[in-house]
């Protein structure tokens, strides 16, 4: 991936309906260019989807929690993280915590709920928890 590629990406991730005309404007290349470029990210997987982003509900509580796991039971926590609805995406990580939990709830009974929960899965040995209070999203 060079520049050009990169900032193709950055301009698709600030917004991926922008008529291929403007990517090539703001880039300086022709419309072909893009059209290339944007197949062969896609082909090499530098690009993996386009998607929305939207703003989260007003009420929404979002928070990461960070969890330690005892023994070999990723795999088996991930699937039981599964059945919560609140549980947005999972993330392994290295470091202090095993995995990085997004979660978002309607309120701040049902986050407590949910941690309580989430805390009581075998294999889960300790927990950190922040709420999210402003998004920068790039």
């Amino acid at each position: 991936m060079d520049d050009t590629d990169r900032h193709l990406v950055s301009l698709l991730r600030d917004n991926a309906r922008l008529p291929v005309a403007t990517l090539a404007k703001k880039l300086g290349v022709s419309r072909g260019t893009v059209q290339n470029r944007i197949a062969r990210l896609i082909a090499t997987g530098g690009i993996e989807g386009f998607t929305v982003r939207a703003k989260p509900d007003a009420g929404t509580i979002r928070a990461i929690m960070l969890i330690e796991i005892e023994g070999e039971r990723s795999d088996r926590i991930v699937e039981e993280l599964k059945k919560f609805p609140e549980v947005r995406a999972v993330h392994t990580t290295n470091g202090r915590w095993d995995m990085v939990i997004e979660l978002a709830t309607d309120s701040l009974q049902t986050f407590d709920r949910v941690l309580h929960r989430i805390r009581l899965i075998a294999g889960v040995s300790a927990s950190e928890t922040s709420l999210l209070l402003s998004s920068y999203l790039f």
